[in-house]
């Protein structure tokens, strides 16, 4: 399934991203606590506040990017695994009916 491997590799690149940026937003409310540009609380909910908009955000981009691949890939004649599922079941039901004709025949 390599189309499952894109997106995955997509949504690991969000997540990275995402920690990354966390990591940086705690660095900068540390550093401004040290400074005494704010105290301890107003850096945990600046943090707090930029963290749920980041998630809420990444929970968009993943239904987006999730949207926008199903988009390309019906766009390039790529088939969905139901469809794929579907063929399989037609194609064995195909399969069953020729072996019975095939018995039949020999008998």
């Amino acid at each position: 399934m390599e189309n499952n491997d894109w997106l995955k590799q997509l949504l690991m690149i969000g997540v990275g991203t995402t920690s990354l940026a966390a990591e940086k937003i705690k660095e900068v409310s540390d550093q401004w606590v040290k400074e005494g540009k704010i105290n301890s609380d107003q850096a945990k909910g600046i943090v707090d506040d930029l963290m749920q908009q980041m998630q809420s955000e990444s929970g968009n981009f993943q239904t987006q990017m999730e949207r926008q691949l199903r988009n390309m890939l019906q766009d390039l004649g790529v088939p969905r695994q139901s469809e794929m599922d579907e063929l399989r079941g037609r194609i064995d039901r195909l399969e069953r009916q020729i072996r019975d004709l095939e018995n039949k025949s020999w008998r």
